[in-house]
This record gives structure tokens, sequence and C-alpha cells, in this order.
């Protein structure tokens, strides 16, 4: 029987660890990948991983409900990646998907019916648009992941990065701007 993601938070919040266990297993991808794509490594992404479902896990008993679980969640792998920068004061890395590390889950499956040529073009863009986005700000790369690849609203955005909404969405705005420019340097160097 699979339970509701309500169902499987009150009996995680009353102690049912098997309840959280499942809560994880439906969340994984997205955590994994949202720190992978902050990150840009595959190994400070599973560490990030597993200390924000430890964070989950020690704070659940506090979740209110007022926003959604994903959107609670998101918060929190957030705030774990930017932790581990501001720790490591590392500067933002580019990144790559010809990585034999990388998961599976991000790798992009080709449609098998495309044109070679036109395959050939998308994973040359798609690479440059991951190594563009990996020479970002981290608070650039941060905006521009919620928004344009995990879909949260300016307002969610706002809620889980704990700032104004006109900060959002002109850090948006100049998210996008810099990400122009850096895959511009990288196009002028193909062609």
């Amino acid at each position: 029987m699979r339970f509701s993601e309500n169902d499987l938070i009150v009996q995680a919040q009353a102690g049912d660890r098997h309840s959280f266990d499942q809560l994880v297993a439906r969340a994984y991808p997205l955590v994994f990948n949202t720190a992978y794509r902050i990150l840009g490594d595959h190994d400070s992404a599973a560490d990030a991983t597993q200390m924000s479902f430890v964070r989950a896990f020690r704070s659940l008993r506090t979740f209110r409900r007022s926003s959604s679980f994903t959107t609670w969640l998101y918060r929190i792998v957030s705030n774990v990646c930017l932790d581990m920068v501001r720790r490591e004061k590392r500067h933002a890395q580019s990144l790559t998907l010809d990585s034999p590390e990388e998961p599976l889950a991000e790798r992009e499956i080709p449609d098998t019916r495309a044109l070679p040529e036109r395959t050939a073009m998308d994973s040359e863009l798609q690479q440059t648009v991951h190594k563009a986005l990996g020479r970002l700000r981290m608070e650039h790369r941060t905006v521009l992941i919620m928004y344009d690849l995990a879909g949260f609203s300016y307002e969610e955005i706002a809620e889980m990065l704990k700032l104004p909404l006109g900060t959002v969405k002109s850090r948006l705005n100049r998210a996008r701007l810099a990400l122009r420019e850096e895959m511009e340097k990288d196009l002028e160097l193909i062609g």
C-alpha cells in the first residue's frame, strides 16, 4: 500500500522511521540533483544530500505544513549547500557531463528518433549550458536552478532563501544575463 506524502509525514513526525525512509526514497532524486547542480561535484553533492536528510529528520517535528514538504526540503538542501560553500570557501567549479562518477539520474536519455546531427547539437548545447552554469556565482546559480530547473515560483524561492521578493526577481534577471555572457564565451571558443 502506497501512503500519501501527508500520511508519511504525520507518521514520521510520530517517530515512525520507516515512514521517514519512504519520504527519503521519494525525495532523494530532487535533493541529490539540487545539491549536484549547486555544488558541481558528485562527492560534495552526496555529502550535502546526507546532511540534508539528517537535518530534515532532526527538524521534522517542527514542520507545520504551511508550505509543501518539497519546498521545505528544498530550503534545507539549499542551505546545506550554501553552508558547505561558505565553510570550504571554495570557488565555483565547472560542471561537466562526461564524469564517470555522474549518477545515471543526471544523464539525459537521448531521443533515438531524432536525427544524429540534432542529437549531437543538443548534447553540445547542454554541455555548454552546464559548464556556464557552473561558473556562475553561487547566488546566481541557486536562483536559476530553483526557478528554471526546479520550477519554484518567485514567492517560494523568496521563502526558501529568506529573501525579499524583489531581490529574488532581480537576482534571477542578473543570473540569466550572467549565464548568457558565460555561454557566449564558450560559443566563441567553439565557433
